[in-house]
């Protein structure tokens, strides 16, 4: 007769339970086992570390150094050349120490320079109106017939058609010279350059005089350009 097992002492259903028991006991001993030995090799290696650590004590011993002696002291000879003498003897090519403040300055010749001032030149002044005035040789009708025979009208202003009036200025010096001519009004085409070139070839004028003495005075003129 076969016997029959209850369902409680089957053990074939719980086989894989037991073996997962095992494993995991297996695996926490064996985790236990590695830590303790890892424990033990790292205390070891700690403590030849600090054994290494702390040589030693190493004495040397060196000669003690002693200075040398100092040299002796030179002797000091006296010279045979030299002769004790009283103070009374005169020496010849004695040598005497003076003070650098009380030695006298050589005998320098002084040279005077006079420095001579530019004198200012002063400008005379320049009337504009005076008692007598300056005029041209023979009078105003005379300076006219000067300007109207020496002038040449501008063929630039011929060809344009330009008529009108320049007006210049100049200055009648003392001798009578005529000094800084130049255009007030231009009308263009030459014309002014022209009637510039003849009022700086004039002939001398008779002077403006104030009080009775001859003076410069600036003088005004105009030339009249014109096509007939």
């Amino acid at each position: 007769m076969e016997a029959k097992k209850t369902p409680k002492a089957d053990l074939e259903g719980k086989k894989t339970l037991f073996l997962e028991i095992g494993m995991t006991f297996a695996l926490l001993v064996a985790l236990a086992a590695f830590n303790w030995k890892s424990y033990e090799k790292q205390e070891a290696v700690f403590t030849q570390a600090a054994v290494m650590e702390t040589p030693e004590d190493v004495i040397i011993q060196t000669a003690e150094n002693t200075p040398p002696p100092p040299p002796p002291e030179p002797e000091v000879q006296m010279s045979e050349d030299i002769q004790v003498v009283d103070d009374d003897v005169e020496l010849k090519n004695e040598l005497v120490i003076q003070d650098a403040n009380d030695i006298s300055k050589p005998d320098v010749p002084v040279v005077k320079i006079e420095i001579q001032e530019e004198e200012e030149v002063v400008e005379e002044e320049i009337f504009t109106v005076v008692e007598e005035e300056p005029s041209f040789p023979g009078g105003a009708d005379k300076m006219y017939e000067y300007l109207y025979a020496n002038i040449k009208y501008p063929q630039v202003a011929k060809e344009n058609n330009i008529t009108g009036r320049v007006y210049l200025s100049f200055v009648v010096e003392k001798d009578g010279s005529i000094a800084n001519p130049k255009v007030l009004r231009d009308i263009g085409g030459g014309c002014g350059n022209e009637a510039l070139r003849v009022i700086k070839s004039m002939p001398k004028w008779n002077p403006g005089k104030q009080r009775g003495k001859a003076v410069r005075v600036q003088y005004n003129i105009p030339v009249v350009f014109d096509l007939q």
